[in-house]
């Protein structure tokens, strides 16, 4: 995994892969889970945290989370956002976002101190002293301070929220306002003490292939290279179908069919003179609605993501099929359980977390001599960074439309994003459509990525060069597109793209 934190998403996965192994035995139960908390927190001493008490109780806040339970086994009240705090963990940061420094000189103008307004700054025999209770974090003393002596501490939380959804309580414990949050999950890999998780999905899997159902995984296109040039799709195929699905579909191929369908809004909304944005990224969806309401009702892409448009594939062919999403998102958590969308994946899996569930067969992923492909080279590289936009105009061009004149704003990253659309709002958009994805580089820079882009793009590039050159609309043909809606309302109003 790459990110600082690699301790915490060691301790994430060990506990995933502990729950699976428990739930494949039919031995989920509280004794279960504390002797599974007391095998990773053993004693006397603690590994990394005060006591091995506070492990286990964090520990116990994890594998609840793991279960898709909320984190906190003693609210009131439940919590409607797939991404919560573990707040026992929650404790080690600083309270104060402006500090002190050695560079203090206890000047006689005491600049600080008068520009403060709120009296939060006081003078101690060695320097200047902030009152975290009483300061409101203006920033005033840092401008005034003449050496520069004040530090601004962004908590690493905070720092990379798109929409300044996380505040603080009183004692310095994180809270997500749920009705910003946009669910992207940046928050969850920047906490280097683990703070903050997702729920999981991995035992109602579990429960569900062990039940005799179909289960059916559905690999996003950003998966290839994550895990070196020799775990192709087909190997991915080979090591789920160990561990007892029915079967794994590319994603890639839902990008065919999300490219097909936005091409018919595009060209419609080209007409008219209208601007659009695109569907497939959940926390760009999620940022429209919540922080753009009026952008999101005229201006987004009535078309569903391809998660949602593969998993109304399997869902048309295999009537009683349970879907499984498998990518580096956290968001696609948020549109699997909270966007309502009907016909969309079941379950949602990050690669950490396949992988822990491989583990817990003791499944490994290896080289196959077998292809596979389903998706065209343009919906494999709906996984980055403008790789929506360009299949779209693909489409257009084998339709046999202009595409000369189009002007395209593929804004990838949360800045990037809200530019974008705060430009769209105050009418001041050049370009004609927004490609909308709010992880830096697109779904291969996701929060759940496993290596780092520059490695990821490297290996894909080799992968995407020994894929066929087939068109994305010739490839649809032996799909039935009409079984099923690619818009977000009802399921049955079916149509086929037009060639």
């Amino acid at each position: 995994m790459v990110t600082n934190d690699k301790g915490a998403i060691a301790l994430k996965h060990e506990v995933v892969e502990g729950v699976a192994r428990l739930a494949w035995a039919d031995n989920l139960n509280e004794q279960s889970e504390n002797e599974l908390a007391a095998r990773i927190s053993p004693g006397p001493r603690a590994n990394w945290r005060c006591c091995v008490y506070k492990e286990r109780e964090i520990l116990k806040w994890r594998i609840r989370l793991t279960e898709n339970l909320d984190a906190d086994p003693y609210a009131t009240e439940p919590c409607n956002n797939v991404i919560q705090v573990i707040s026992p963990a929650c404790e080690e940061c600083p309270l104060a976002s402006y500090s002190v420094t050695d560079n203090c000189r206890l000047c006689l103008g005491k600049a600080c101190q008068n520009s403060c307004k709120f009296g939060a700054i006081t003078m101690t025999e060695t320097r200047a002293h902030i009152d975290p209770n009483k300061c409101k974090e203006c920033g005033m003393c840092a401008n005034a301070c003449p050496y520069g002596a004040i530090a601004h501490l962004v908590r690493p939380c905070r720092k990379p929220c798109p929409v300044n959804a996380i505040t603080y309580d009183e004692y310095g414990v994180c809270k997500i306002d749920e009705k910003k949050c946009i669910r992207c999950g940046q928050c969850i890999h920047s906490c280097p003490f683990g703070a903050i998780a997702s729920k999981i999905d991995v035992v109602d899997i579990i429960k569900d292939i062990k039940a005799g159902k179909e289960v059916i995984a559905m690999c996003a296109p950003a998966i290839e290279g994550q895990y070196g040039k020799d775990i192709t799709m087909a190997a991915l195929k080979a090591a789920l179908k160990k561990v007892g699905f029915a079967d794994m579909v590319e994603v890639g191929l839902g990008g065919d069919m999300t490219a097909a369908y936005e091409a018919e809004e595009w060209s419609e909304a080209r007409k008219e003179g209208k601007k659009m944005t695109t569907s497939c990224c959940p926390a760009f969806i999620n940022m429209l609605r919540k922080h753009y309401p009026d952008q999101f009702k005229e201006n987004m892409s009535e078309t569903v993501s391809p998660m949602c448009a593969i998993s109304r594939y399997l869902k048309a062919t295999h009537p009683d099929c349970k879907t499984v999403f498998i990518g580096p998102c956290i968001a696609k958590k948020s549109e699997c359980h909270e966007m309502g969308i009907e016909g969309n994946a079941d379950y949602v899996l990050t690669f950490g977390e396949m992988t822990a569930l491989l583990k817990s067969k003791d499944v490994k992923l290896e080289p196959v001599a077998d292809s596979y492909q389903e998706a065209s080279v343009w919906g494999k590289s709906f996984a980055s960074s403008g790789g929506v936009a360009n299949a779209v105009l693909e489409v257009m061009r084998e339709r046999g439309e202009d595409v000369q004149g189009i002007k395209l704003k593929a804004a990838a990253g949360g800045k990037e994003c809200t530019t974008a659309l705060t430009l769209l709002k105050m009418g001041k958009l050049q370009e004609d459509f927004i490609e909308g994805m709010v992880c830096e580089g697109g779904c291969v820079g996701g929060p759940s990525k496993h290596k780092t882009e520059l490695e990821i793009r490297k290996v894909r590039m080799e992968l995407l060069n020994e894929a066929d050159d087939r068109k994305i609309l010739d490839n649809l043909e032996k799909y039935p597109m009409d079984k099923f809606s690619m818009m977000r309302g009802e399921m049955n109003e079916a149509t086929r793209p037009e060639k």
